[in-house]
């Protein structure tokens, strides 16, 4: 039984012309063309994922993402601060601004200042810690017991007094005699720097802790650093015990000065005499 056909919509009618129209096309292999080939893009495979190990978890791997680095910041290092030019030029000009300064309340109780004494060129300079009375009396540096037993010492180097230079670290006398402070020290730096480099010795021979902390800038007690030198602006320091702890203390103690003194001898080329002499100083 044969049912009418549905008239067939344009296009439909189309579709069906362009198929016919397709398969003569591919039958009769035009020149210069090929049919459309739609082709698939291989996608490269996933690498294997290795199997975690046992009774351990999966690590959750994120991406995180890039962090710029920026180098650090150069900051230039500051120069040391140089040092406040001299206003002194000679011993003579130190010795003046020493008597009329005020710099610490160790004016209103002196009698004298006590700038030092001695050879204005010397190889050799002793620095002790400050006046005691006798010095503060006389306004002259070791003239009491202990400046009699620095002769003492001097002699048996082959030196006389007047060879050598005397200061202090302090140029008045504290209170019945106190160690140094801070203060009183910072205070009277500028002289002693200045007769320092206004002397220009070959070795300086600090006596005692106070001297020796001030010119070193050291905290060490003396018993630490006697026995070897050390420097102050380029010039050799022997650090050694005071004379007046000499005068309370031990033979051993006076032995023991006395072989620094011999070092310095040795650095200054002067000839070492045989026995000690530390005895005659007793």
């Amino acid at each position: 039984m044969n049912f009418p056909r549905e008239p067939q919509s344009p296009i439909a009618d189309i579709a069906r012309q362009a198929r016919e129209l397709l398969g003569q096309v591919r039958e009769s292999r035009w020149p210069g063309f090929e049919p459309p080939v739609r082709q698939s893009v291989a996608r490269p495979a996933a690498p294997a994922r290795q199997p975690a190990p046992a009774g351990r978890p999966t690590p959750r791997v994120t991406q995180t993402p890039a962090v710029q680095r920026i180098p650090p910041l150069t900051v230039p290092t500051a120069a040391p601060m140089p040092e406040a030019p001299s206003p002194w030029s000679t011993l003579e000009q130190v010795a003046q601004a020493v008597g009329a300064c005020t710099l610490c309340p160790l004016h209103a109780t002196r009698t004298h200042t006590v700038p030092g004494e001695g050879n204005p060129k010397p190889r050799l300079l002793f620095v002790g810690e400050a006046p005691g009375a006798n010095e503060d009396r006389l306004g002259r540096p070791f003239v009491g017991a202990a400046g009699q037993l620095l002769d003492k010492m001097i002699r048996a180097m082959g030196l006389a007094r007047g060879e050598v230079f005397i200061a202090n670290t302090l140029k008045c006398r504290p209170p019945e005699n106190r160690t140094p402070l801070p203060g009183e020290v910072a205070s009277c730096a500028p002289y002693l720097r200045a007769q320092i480099r206004l002397l220009a010795p070959e070795i300086i021979c600090s006596l005692g802790n106070p001297a020796t902390q001030a010119l070193l800038g050291v905290t060490e007690t003396i018993s630490r650093l006697r026995g070897r030198f050390s420097s102050y602006r380029g010039i050799p320091v022997m650090p050694t015990y005071h004379p007046s702890y000499l005068l309370r203390s031990s033979q051993a103690d006076r032995n023991l000065t006395w072989a620094d003194l011999r070092l310095v001898m040795q650095r200054l080329g002067l000839p070492l005499p045989g026995p000690s002499p530390a005895r005659e100083s007793e």
